[in-house]
């Protein structure tokens, strides 16, 4: 069975997303390990960690819902607020065959301005898809 990291925050709830999970459910048997980085929201002026720790674990709560519906086999966790770290924390701990990564589009995405994808695929001998999707 094949294990697939995915790592999202804004984005987790989007439908490119879910697409990319049902493609990977097509292909024949896996189980996904969501990572969800306690970032910061861009959208407050001020936050605290435990804002930042509570909307983590609302989206990757509704989402794991969602990957049960689809008949999804689905782990998650909250993750570190820097997404490498988050990113290293769960590769350290699991074995995975591919990592999904979500961003918002370039412009917005802090991820992407810190070129999260390009470190990923550097880091890891694992195949890194990057889809980008709307908050």
């Amino acid at each position: 069975m094949r294990r697939i990291l995915v790592v999202a925050n804004q984005t987790l709830a989007g439908q490119h997303l879910a697409h990319e999970i049902r493609d990977r459910m097509a292909a024949g048997p896996c189980a996904f390990h969501l990572v969800v980085p306690a970032t910061p929201p861009g959208r407050l002026a001020t936050w605290t960690e435990g804002e930042t720790l509570g909307i983590a674990g609302h989206r990757l709560h509704e989402a794991l819902t969602r990957l049960k519906e689809l008949g999804a086999e689905a782990t998650g966790e909250v993750g570190d607020p820097n997404p490498m770290d988050a990113i290293d924390d769960a590769m350290r701990d699991g074995s995975f065959d591919e990592i999904i990564l979500s961003t918002l589009p370039a412009g917005i995405s802090r991820w992407l301005k810190q070129d999260l994808p390009h470190r990923v695929q550097h880091r890891y001998a694992v195949p890194v898809t990057h889809v980008v999707g709307t908050d």
